[in-house]
């Protein structure tokens, strides 16, 4: 009778629920080949899509699809270059001067209320992947509404942090800011999406005056629930006249409740 060479590992049953690296195994002292050959590759996506740059000529073509006749502006931080923008992060939160003269020039008679922001961040190719999509849905809930939104020309703003939609909205006279840009890659997550929210954006502003929807992507939140929870926070935002801690994303109250009085075997048919 002999041993096994492999032996068996109750633990990957598990992993078909999660991207988390857990019941990986060991071969001697060490994680087997194939684990560790999928960490070093996950590894070397996560720093290409912190330094592969954003593909403008590309996307732009693509946004101005998704509105035809309205402007797209392409824009730049503070940060001319990738070395630049990742050793400095303050020159990522405010545009260069053309690109505030040129904010400035294009102001349109009627002040919009919503200025949408499109940056590349940590991951361009979480923009290049995502932003398209998920705008596609999203532009309709806000033009074709009961209440429809006034939106200020679509920007892409290349070096670009969270802070500097701010700086967008400000020029624009915008009543509020939506800004996506690319998180930083995970190493199951180098294609994830960020959107803040920002009431009165203007500069100086810190995250306590931002709503966060996080990890927008086919393998996360999904477009259509990203959507929903955006257009709540959006209206709630217009109605109240404020965003960040004082605005609580309450989107899925209602969808809670149900579920949870239908569960509940106290309540008979």
């Amino acid at each position: 009778m002999t041993d096994d060479a492999v032996t068996a590992n109750p633990w990957l049953r598990l992993r078909s629920f999660t991207d988390a690296r857990i019941g990986l195994g060991r071969a001697g002292i060490s994680i087997p080949t194939q684990p560790l050959l999928q960490f070093q590759l996950a590894h070397a996506k996560a720093r290409d899509a912190v330094h592969t740059p954003l593909n403008v000529d590309s996307l732009l073509p693509l946004l101005q699809s998704l509105q035809p006749g309205r402007q797209v502006l392409q824009l730049h931080s503070q940060a001319s270059d990738r070395a630049l923008y990742l050793q400095r992060p303050d020159y990522g939160r405010l545009l260069d001067e053309s690109s505030a003269d040129r904010l400035n020039d294009s102001r349109v008679t009627k002040k919009p209320e919503l200025a949408i922001v499109i940056a590349d961040g940590l991951s361009a190719l979480a923009i290049e992947e995502n932003v398209v999509p998920f705008l596609r849905r999203l532009l309709p809930l806000l033009t074709d509404g009961d209440d429809p939104w006034q939106l200020a020309p679509l920007c892409v703003v290349e070096q670009g942090r969270v802070a500097v939609g701010d700086h967008v909205g400000e020029l624009l006279q915008a009543d509020c800011v939506l800004m996506l840009i690319g998180e930083r890659p995970g190493l199951s997550s180098p294609d994830s999406t960020g959107l803040y929210l920002t009431w009165k954006p203007r500069r100086g502003l810190t995250d306590a005056s931002r709503n966060c929807i996080s990890n927008i992507r086919p393998a996360g939140l999904s477009y259509s629930d990203a959507c929903r929870r955006t257009l709540y926070l959006l209206n709630e935002a217009r109605r109240l006249k404020l965003s960040g801690v004082q605005l609580k994303d309450r989107s899925d109250d209602h969808s809670t409740a149900v579920a949870a009085e239908q569960r509940n075997f106290l309540v008979s048919d």
